[in-house]
């Protein structure tokens, strides 16, 4: 697939500042672990980074990284440090060469790929021993006195979520992984958000632009005043949950 290919199921190059903007940073654990359980830590490929989130956590901790995404709208947001290369790639295909990396990450995009393919990629990508890390989350967890106010939100976009979306729920249980398992420890997924930036996580949704293509109204500017009257103190920081899965699978060395 690429972003030119009609099989590219394109949710995000409209919402990609929002998406930039607006998504919950990664537990720092994460990527410590990461690098603790590749083999070396030269050169990682991120597939799917959107706007380099994942990308730039993973340059502390690996001397490059190669980072691809099919829409170049999400790559014009990109940015990192020196060690960081973006490029317009799909995750089934990419430039790098045969057994070229320490380690493969997808950060919330896995359910995006044809998956048959993408393994058959990280086969020829990973050097032998190498990792494949693949992770998600699920929906927020908010407090109790936001809990009516973000229902009402979540079943109003419910229908507009792409059939991907089941893929999360199911934290990609029953996927057909390459390669055998390394177990991961349980990470924690959480922050401390204003108002305003819950509400550009929420634009940032698939299925709130979907929404808005097909009723031509935006499903978070019709909820704003509900959730300023549950959110207390203006200026106040709520804590914030997603429930965080991770996969890993090591290539034989031999």
């Amino acid at each position: 697939m690429s972003a030119g290919n009609p099989a590219f199921k394109d949710h995000f190059s409209t919402v990609a500042a929002d998406y930039a903007a607006a998504r919950p940073e990664y537990p720092q654990a994460l990527f410590s672990w990461i690098a603790t359980i590749a083999p070396a830590r030269g050169q990682v490929w991120e597939a799917g980074c959107g706007s380099g989130q994942a990308s730039r956590d993973l340059a502390a901790h690996f001397d490059a990284v190669f980072a691809t995404d099919p829409s170049a709208a999400q790559i014009a947001q990109a940015s990192g440090p020196s060690n960081v290369t973006f490029a317009v790639e799909p995750g089934e295909r990419c430039g790098l060469p045969d057994a070229s990396v320490d380690a493969i990450c997808v950060a919330q995009a896995l359910h995006w790929f044809d998956r048959e393919t993408f393994f058959a990629e990280c086969e020829r990508v990973l050097r032998p021993g190498g990792v494949l890390v693949a992770w998600g989350y699920q929906d927020i967890v908010v407090p109790p006195a936001l809990a009516a106010a973000n229902a009402g939100f979540q079943d109003a976009i419910r229908d507009y979520w792409p059939p991907e979306r089941a893929l999360v729920d199911e934290a990609y249980a029953g996927f057909r992984w390459p390669f055998d398992p390394v177990d991961a420890p349980d990470f924690t997924l959480e922050a401390d958000w204003s108002l305003a930036r819950l509400l550009g996580y929420f634009s940032s949704y698939s299925a709130t632009k979907r929404y808005r293509e097909s009723h031509g109204l935006d499903p978070v500017a019709a909820r704003a005043d509900g959730f300023a009257a549950a959110w207390g103190e203006a200026a106040a920081t709520q804590r914030l949950h997603w429930p965080l899965f991770v996969h890993a699978r090591r290539k034989p060395v031999g």
